[in-house]
């Protein structure tokens, strides 16, 4: 692509054509200041902080808006751009309440700084005249109308990441504020929760309640992880202060969500209220009696090596890494050659002669088709990535049994029977995009494959890590009532699991790794106590077949372990060969 030369505070510097001047600057390297800009939203250029002056413009323009022209002259910090900012910013700080010392973003609010750059000691107009009303109203966030600059961010976030459309702006002038539908409290609004207004609020006007006032932000870390509630693998990022969890945030260069996260990625992940199993413990006697790890261990390696085959069954959850799966189909598949294998979800099934695409698809597509899944039930980004593609003209069909939150917004919903007439307009749309699930039946799946040669197939599997349990055998025949001895691989699961333990015999010798107590736990007779998702690193292999390398944020909890360390000292004691269970970790990242 051809590029420019603009001088800028007397500096050549190279620009891309209909760039505008603020990210001609950001690529080199000057700063200019912004409030109501942010990076993954549209430029509006309301909030006129990031005035330019502009050789041969007759006044100040907004450098988010502002294009660059070849030979352009611009100065970012002139006097006269000096007075404008500081005239803009008085007259922010004079509307609402900005008195910095009670504000939970202290320390981290964007006007704060702006204040602090360019000099602002004292009130230049009349401030607090008016108070504004606080609505606590969410369960998770709190929206304070007394800190709230009107940059409408969130409404931006909400409308063009979310593609949800439940925030605007009420009143008039000095009366402004942020609504929520009809002028709704949030909480009782068409808000989803997924907290994206809270990432992107440049004041304390946005606050999430979990974490408020526990540390100042300049003092917080944070580690990038991959979210492990769903199959999309999110990126997250995690806030800490002294080895605690404050919150979960936008983690915005994410590949698969750009920064999104939906409620239970940001919120309910913290919000296990379950007991922690911090210790190996053994049934003596019908109680728990806590035990080592190497008597824990070699009790395991014990009874499951002298089960035979045909007695012997592993269930796992697909909530597991990568390396975890691998060594259990080291130990089960391979080495033990266990009859009765199952996790808790089943795959979508396969289409294998069809063009497998990604999530980043469905922005390019004139035609989503989706069957046998509901993405805002289970996968709830996905169904933003959905909506913001209808948003620019993307037509929606759905295949459904019973209607979801998506039918609503799809342009004809037809019944399973009636499969054919969705694929007619596939058929006929340019760029189809088919978006499917492990509830398709194997009528729907032949009728999509006429699709093959003109769509792009995209799998929403269900649980977490599925693709890899699928591939690792892990998911096969299961008759837990046939088994002697059962090894049950529970990790976080929220009593989803218990129904296999209530098909076992009462003499069957149960063996849970676990992280929660629960009513699995309390029926094993041999308890692994296993390491959070917070607390192990490793790889999972997302919906699309991409894998991703998760980091962990904390040190285990009392003598908790990872699910890939504990599975790899079981492969040590029970004999397998360091090569066989290194391979099968690998294998998983072919």
């Amino acid at each position: 692509m051809s590029t420019i030369t603009i001088t800028m505070n007397g500096q050549k510097v190279s620009a891309q054509p209909g760039q505008s001047i603020l990210r001609a600057a950001q690529a080199a390297g000057i700063d200019i200041p912004t409030l109501c800009h942010h990076p993954a939203l549209a430029p509006i250029g309301a909030c006129r902080v990031c005035l330019v002056e502009v050789a041969g413009q007759r006044t100040l323009q907004p450098a988010c808006t502002f294009p660059v022209a070849d030979r352009m002259e611009i100065q970012t910090e002139s006097p006269k751009v000096v007075r404008a900012r500081k005239f803009v910013l008085d007259l922010i700080f004079s509307e609402r309440n900005h008195f910095c010392m009670t504000c939970e973003m202290s320390g981290g609010c964007e006007l704060q700084d702006l204040g602090y750059r360019y000099g602002l000691d004292h009130w230049a107009y009349p401030t607090y005249t008016q108070r504004f009303p606080v609505d606590a109203s969410p369960p998770h966030h709190l929206l304070d109308h007394n800190r709230c600059v009107l940059c409408r961010r969130c409404l931006r976030a909400c409308a063009e990441l979310v593609a949800n459309h439940t925030l605007d702006l009420r009143q008039r002038g000095a009366n402004t504020m942020v609504t929520a539908d009809m002028d709704a409290p949030l909480g009782e609004s068409t808000c989803v929760n997924c907290g994206t207004c809270l990432n992107v609020c440049p004041t304390g006007a946005l606050v999430d309640k979990r974490s408020a006032f526990m540390a100042r932000p300049p003092d917080v870390e944070r580690v990038a992880t991959v979210c492990s509630q769903c199959s999309l693998g999110c990126g997250v990022n995690v806030v800490m202060h002294r080895g605690h969890v404050l919150r979960l945030e936008s983690l915005w260069d994410a590949p698969v969500s750009g920064g999104l996260l939906c409620r239970t990625g940001r919120f309910e992940a913290l919000a296990d209220g379950r007991p922690r199993l911090l210790e190996p413990v053994r049934k003596s006697k019908g109680e728990h009696v806590p035990i080592s790890w190497e008597a824990a261990l070699a009790a395991a390696s014990q009874r499951l090596g002298a089960t035979a085959p045909s007695r012997l069954g592993v269930f796992t959850t697909t909530r597991l890494t990568n390396e975890a799966m691998g060594l259990l189909h080291a130990i089960f598949v391979r080495h033990l050659k266990a009859a009765h294998r199952g996790a808790s979800h089943s795959a979508a099934p396969g289409m294998t002669a069809c063009r497998c695409g990604k999530l980043a698809d469905i922005a390019d597509s004139d035609l989503v088709l989706l069957a046998g899944s509901d993405p805002a039930q289970d996968q709830p980004v996905a169904s933003f990535l959905i909506k913001r593609a209808l948003d620019r003209g993307t037509r929606l069909v759905t295949v459904e049994s019973r209607p979801t939150e998506l039918t609503a917004f799809a342009e004809t919903a037809f019944p399973p029977q009636q499969i054919s007439k969705a694929v007619a307009l596939a058929r006929a749309a340019e760029k189809p995009v088919v978006i499917y699930g492990a509830d398709l039946t194997p009528t729907e799946a032949t009728a999509l494959r006429k699709l093959e040669a003109k769509a792009v197939f995209i799998p929403l599997h269900p649980g977490v890590n599925t693709l890899t349990a699928e591939t690792f055998e892990l998911n096969g025949k299961m008759d837990a009532a046939a088994c002697d001895t059962l090894f049950i691989a529970a990790g976080e699961e929220n009593g989803t699991i218990e129904a296999v333990t209530r098909k076992a015999g009462p003499k069957a010798f149960v063996i849970v790794q676990a992280s929660y107590g629960s009513a699995l736990a309390d029926r094993a007779d041999l308890v692994l106590p296993m390491a959070t998702w917070l607390e192990r690193s490793g790889t999972f292999t997302n919906t699309e077949g991409t894998v991703h390398r998760a980091h962990a944020a904390l040190t285990p909890s009392g003598q908790s372990r990872p699910d890939w360390d504990i599975l790899g000292r079981l492969a040590e004691r029970l004999g397998l060969d360091a090569t066989i269970a290194k391979d099968a970790i690998l294998t998983c990242r072919v």
